[in-house]
């Protein structure tokens, strides 16, 4: 495909694709086009003038002999009647994409980035299991998350069943079904390869996302999956496919689908946005109120500091200045895992609502300790 976004991943978290399991563009053409190349495991590539770091840190990675495969027609009779496709346009742009039925009464939980062309005057359809096709409202959405809400006026509905993040296990059996280029009831299946990625990729207006504490699968995830359903045997939810990675062309006009490497945000997350969302039209981060950069590792080691975030700032009186956090100090851990990156502690404003605690371990003066914030709302 002719268009790439760059995706950016942080130390320990896998290679992401731009919204890649995203909106296929329609015929309409003009339609942004998730999806970006990557090769291999460890690499740094240099793609049609594309930047995407692939990085180590395959940690919770599982074969797939592993794991007995679920019955794959068992889950789709039952699932199928609550997932849809979705199109979403506004002029000659436009898009097709997937979401799950979360209430009878039509509201509909997909990613933002599937309905983000109809934002603003443009038109969202969803297309039923059974071929009804009828219009739909946009609820609510959330860019940095990359979650929204749409609503058809219908009733009765078919309620996708939900499960918990809590029970998702590597190596467990997992069955997608979307609509993959716009192809609706498409089901797939694979295993959970690993957890806990962040995975970074565009938002609107330039601005990225956020798919934190994501499920990787090797359920095959391509353009039109996103937003769509990844559930275990019983048929119960535990992700929605947001992004995937695909092999670099072989030469002009050529690509490659889905290479096994796909994200999900966990149900548990997804739900406690999208279920704000209903209720109030919009979704509420948490923050901690600290601006941090990176540590380089050679000016740690010629400091003989830790690696990890330097506390560049603090907001007075805001969740880290209350729990002790200072200007000057280095942030090594959060909730007990290596802080390298700002994005993980973004990735826990998004996991984590107002009122939650995180650990955050702090390097001072030659010193560690152990902090507890409490996350506040971001203002």
């Amino acid at each position: 495909m002719s268009t790439q976004d760059e995706v950016r991943t942080r130390p320990g978290q896998g290679p992401g694709q731009g919204q890649g399991g995203g909106g296929a563009p329609t015929a309409r053409g003009g339609g942004r086009k998730w999806w970006v190349w990557v090769a291999g495991a460890v690499a740094v590539l240099l793609i049609a003038g594309v930047v995407i770091g692939v990085v180590n840190g395959v940690s919770g990675s599982a074969s797939p002999t592993s794991a007995a495969a679920c019955k794959a027609t068992k889950v789709a009779d039952e699932v199928l009647p609550s997932v849809v496709t979705i199109s979403a346009s506004k002029g000659a742009t436009g898009g097709v994409g997937s979401g799950e039925i979360i209430r009878s009464d039509g509201s509909i939980m997909t990613n933002n980035h599937v309905i983000a062309p109809a934002v603003d005057g443009g038109k969202v359809t969803v297309l039923f299991s059974n071929g009804t096709e009828v219009p739909a409202t946009i609820t609510g959405r959330d860019p940095k998350a990359d979650l929204a809400v749409i609503k058809v006026n219908e009733s009765s509905l078919p309620v996708i069943a939900m499960g918990s993040s809590k029970d998702i296990q590597v190596g467990a059996a997992v069955v997608a079904l979307g609509a993959p280029l716009g192809l609706s009831n498409t089901v797939t299946s694979g295993i959970i390869s690993a957890v806990d990625r962040t995975i970074e990729v565009p938002s609107d207006n330039g601005q990225t996302a956020l798919l934190a504490q994501a499920v990787q699968t090797d359920a095959a995830i391509n353009p039109g999956n996103s937003g769509g359903a990844l559930v275990d045997c019983d048929g119960k939810l535990v992700g929605v496919p947001s992004a995937g990675a695909t092999a670099p062309s072989t030469g002009p006009g050529t690509s490659s689908g889905s290479i096994g490497l796909g994200f999900a945000i966990p149900v548990d997350i997804a739900k406690r946005i999208t279920d704000e969302i209903i209720a109030t039209g919009s979704a509420t981060h948490s923050y901690f109120g600290v601006q941090v950069a990176p540590v380089p590792a050679a000016a740690a080691k010629k400091m003989g500091t830790p690696n990890g975030l330097y506390v560049a700032g603090v907001v007075p009186g805001g969740p880290a200045a209350t729990a002790g956090v200072q200007q000057g100090d280095i942030i090594t851990q959060v909730d007990g895992k290596p802080a390298a990156s700002p994005n993980e502690l973004e990735a826990v404003t998004i996991a984590k609502p107002p009122g939650a605690t995180v650990d955050l371990t702090i390097y001072r003066g030659g010193q560690t300790s152990t902090v507890r914030v409490t996350l506040g709302a971001q203002p």
